[in-house]
């Protein structure tokens, strides 16, 4: 994927003075009074914004924070926390200036923080009226924000079209390396993780992956739907029965290419969905009418492992059983810890995923950790994100 990078710009010469405008994600979760519980995104923004400053460029950044109502601004919508705790890392006062959108006055090597820009009227529509007057407020755009890479929005499209350079941060140019080595050129075998409560919700993901993947592995309720498309009883576990047509589909896709979607020949049973509910471990063959799965057994888990352990390339996108029980966190737990002991390139993304990378210890194994949720998964369905298409369009000139 050919996109013009930021860290060519800068190299060139050209970022001295200039005006440069980052959209970075710096939408963090905070607590009912607006302090920040977790801020992994503010760090990750920080390597692209000292680029720009150690290059002598005059920089503003911006980020969308929840779901404002445009034009309607209220406190609970201010950047203002995300600009204290910018100031905290980068260790010099971070100014924030709300009404930016007319112009904004800062000079080489200062940084401002301009305020929530969904709350700017047109930005969800990437009206062309606002995308012209954010382009004029710079010489360089610098899209560092995967998170949004999906969205065709004024700060993340439209300005890339009409700013005089369109280029792409740190970050997004990892990511578009990361997932170009794992899917566009893949070291076989490509084994693919997919996992989440529902097929409905990932059935073009599983549908994509079934025609480039050697290996696809299934888990949570995404797993119980393909065990009653396998013929086998899942007593009252969540299902999508409805799509067992589906299902069975994918399998057959697998199959006629010589590739296959592993069923668990085992599996945690419990009576209750809860933390205390007593764990049973039971043939696939022998789950009850009142059952309900919560984990894959300790054989599926091992033969998983050795899979995972003899993979060229990992995609990881969701646990494999409801992992944040202690009885019924195995399943993910094995996996994650081939995932890390395994030769392979690895790229995990989705938020679960990232729990239980944390939770796990396993951050410096894995080759790539996303930052993207909903564009990691429309990257999975084989989509061409929004970001990635204008700033490949403008990279061709």
């Amino acid at each position: 994927m050919k996109v013009l990078r930021f860290a060519d710009v800068i190299q060139s010469g050209f970022a001295t003075g200039k005006r440069v405008f980052i959209r970075a994600d710096l939408n963090v979760p905070q607590d009912k009074n607006g302090n920040i519980t977790e801020d992994t995104r503010i760090r990750a923004s920080v390597p692209c914004i000292r680029m720009a400053l150690d290059a002598g460029a005059a920089v503003m950044v911006t980020s969308h924070l929840g779901r404002p109502t445009e034009g309607a601004f209220k406190p609970e919508d201010s950047l203002a926390p995300v600009a204290k705790r910018l100031g905290e890392l980068l260790g010099r006062e971070v100014p924030l200036l709300a009404n930016w959108v007319e112009g904004v006055e800062v000079a080489p090597g200062q940084l401002v923080m301009l305020e929530n820009c969904r709350v700017n009227v047109g930005e969800k529509k990437n009206s062309e009226e606002l995308a012209r007057k954010l382009a004029a407020l710079c010489d360089i755009f610098v899209h560092d924000a995967f998170g949004t890479a999906h969205r065709a929005e004024g700060s993340t499209y439209g300005i890339a079209q009409y700013a005089p350079i369109a280029c792409a941060g740190p970050l997004l140019a990892a990511e578009i390396d990361a997932i170009s080595k794992a899917l566009a050129s893949p070291k076989r075998p490509l084994v693919a993780i997919v996992a989440g409560s529902k097929v409905s919700s990932k059935l073009t993901i599983l549908q994509a992956l079934a025609k480039n993947v050697d290996q696809l592995i299934v888990g949570g309720g995404i797993a119980n739907t393909f065990m009653l498309a396998a013929g086998l009883n899942i007593g009252k576990s969540l299902a999508e029965p409805s799509l067992l047509a589906d299902a069975k589909a994918v399998i057959e896709a697998m199959k006629a290419r010589g590739a296959e979607v592993p069923i668990p020949t085992d599996v945690v049973t419990a009576k209750t969905f809860s933390a205390d509910a007593r764990a049973t471990v039971k043939r696939a063959t022998d789950v009850a009418d009142d059952d309900l799965i919560l984990d894959i057994g300790p054989e599926t888990a091992q033969k998983l492992a050795t899979q995972l352990r003899a993979a060229g390339t990992i995609v990881w996108n969701g646990p494999v059983g409801v992992f944040e029980f202690a009885a019924f966190e195995n399943g993910t737990k094995v996996i994650a810890q081939a995932i890390a002991a395994s030769k392979a390139f690895s790229i995990a993304g989705g938020g679960d995923t990232l729990a239980a990378i944390a939770k796990y210890g396993i951050e410096k194994d894995v080759g790539y950790i996303s930052t993207g949720g909903g564009a990691f998964l429309e990257v999975l369905e084989g989509k061409t994100l929004p970001a990635f298409e204008i700033l490949q369009k403008r990279a061709a000139g």
